[in-house]
């Protein structure tokens, strides 16, 4: 159980300089709302009752001058005037971080102050900070709770060490069940999930081994957005797909969300709205198998779902509905009898985990003739402690019946919201060595000979 807010009452204070002003008053109010939110929190545990804030994971990279982002933000927690908290907490620079972040709260209309709860904030002692009754005063009085970004373990060790709740984590509980805003980026979005990446191996290093442990790779997050929901961020830059689908089969999940940087996913309700600069992969293995024969992490029938930026999605009926400016634009129905497609075949993929390759390869496919497109994932210099050097990995994307999006180019490039598309990851060997020079004839010696160009233009 977490410690009695009483009994932080009568310690020092983890500030080291003059301690908190404290009155009777204050510590009556305190003591009642950690007795409401406890009961509160017990009772919708037990009842199973969905959260009612917003929690809005964000792909890490937010950019300051991300209006969209931010004005949202701001709006979704009551508008201008309304308060905002910033906890630095994962942060190698928190004092800074946590200016910039209350700078860009304010450019947007909230009210915003920083808690110094951060392991590298120093002056003060998180262990300390996390039932500081002035701290969890300040998180009440919000409508926003925004965690930076850093390491994530920074986050869960300092808010929940041991797994057990402190005060300030059932604060920041309390103004969520009340309808308000968690937010948080990059590591600040890996712990809105009951399980979380904490310090993952590289992505084809997970997909190789086809599993991560425990305590070092994932770790238990906060659960902001339930039991059945998890969250990945930085995640088409990264290629992190591949790691993304063996956590979902290792923990039971049936629904995935990989959420880009400088992008933010608003979950309220069972309904994803995406905001920002690009989008998110909704990933749903609900009819997906696995062939136990097999030593390789493999993978059929995934379904993958790509939402763009001012998307909205039903993550209970699986309905969609597109942006304004998709609506404006193009649907693509490839079992349409008019169905005129891009493009005439479907570009072989060299490396699957590339920066946004599997959502531009999903593009593709779907305003394609071809009804399938393939591409592999593998290690061209594999290191020489790799136990599995020759492991590579076929990704088979493949349209359904159900298949469909749509396009614009409102946005300034090439933009499609993709539904329904169906993935294969199978294991496979290279062959080694990869590739060798071409030669002129089978009977020419290897060795190639060069001789100087004759440029004829000037």
């Amino acid at each position: 159980m977490p410690a009695p807010l009483l009994a932080a009452a009568s310690g020092p204070s983890h500030r080291k300089g003059p301690v908190f002003s404290r009155t009777t008053g204050r510590w009556i109010v305190m003591l009642l709302a950690w007795a409401v939110t406890t009961t509160a929190l017990a009772a919708a545990s037990a009842a199973g009752t969905a959260p009612t804030g917003y929690a809005v994971p964000i792909g890490g990279e937010l950019r300051y001058d991300n209006t969209a982002v931010w004005s949202r933000l701001v709006q979704l927690s009551g508008g201008p005037g309304s308060r905002w908290v910033v906890i630095p907490a994962a942060s190698s620079a928190p004092e800074k971080t946590g200016e910039m972040v209350v700078d860009a709260l304010q450019r947007h209309g909230a009210q915003a102050v920083t808690l110094p709860v951060a392991p590298e904030w120093q002056g003060y002692e998180v262990a300390e900070a996390v039932h500081d009754p002035v701290l969890i005063e300040q998180v009440l009085a919000a409508t926003g709770i925004y965690f930076a970004g850093g390491a994530q373990s920074r986050i869960t060790d300092s808010l929940q060490p041991d797994g057990l709740p402190t005060p300030l984590l059932q604060a920041i509980w309390s103004v969520y069940r009340a309808g308000g805003v968690v937010a948080g980026t990059s590591a600040g979005a890996a712990v809105m999930s009951e399980t979380m990446f904490r310090d993952a191996y590289d992505v084809l290093r997970v997909l190789k081994r086809g599993r991560l442990d425990e305590g070092q790779e994932i770790g238990r997050g906060l659960g902001f957005v339930g039991p059945e929901l998890l969250i990945d961020q930085h995640f088409l830059k990264r290629g992190r797909i591949g790691r993304l689908l063996p956590l979902m089969v290792q923990k039971g999940y049936r629904l995935g969300l990989g959420v880009e940087e400088n992008t933010a996913a608003i979950l309220h309700d069972g309904k994803v709205e995406v905001v920002g600069g690009k989008g998110v992969l909704l990933v749903d293995l609900g009819a997906a198998s696995q062939d136990g024969r097999l030593d390789a992490f493999n993978l059929r029938n995934a379904k993958l779902t790509y939402l763009d930026r001012g998307d909205r999605h039903d993550l209970h009926s699986g309905v969609t509905t597109p942006s304004l400016q998709k609506l404006q634009g193009q649907l693509i129905d490839p079992g349409s009898p008019d169905f005129a497609p891009s493009f005439e075949s479907a570009p072989f993929q060299n490396d699957m985990l590339g920066p946004s390759t599997i959502v531009d390869a999903m593009g593709s496919l779907l305003d394609n003739r071809d009804t399938e497109a393939t591409g592999l994932a593998f290690s061209g210099t594999p290191r020489a402690s790799d136990p599995q050097p020759d492991l590579g990995f076929e990704f088979r994307l493949r349209r359904g019946p159900d298949s469909h999006g749509w396009y614009t180019g409102a946005f300034g490039g090439d933009d499609y919201t993709v539904l329904n598309l169906y993935l294969d990851v199978t294991p496979i060997t290279i062959a080694r060595p990869l590739y060798g020079p071409a030669t002129a004839s089978a009977t020419d010696a290897v060795v190639p000979r060069y001789e100087p160009l004759a440029p004829t233009l000037p």
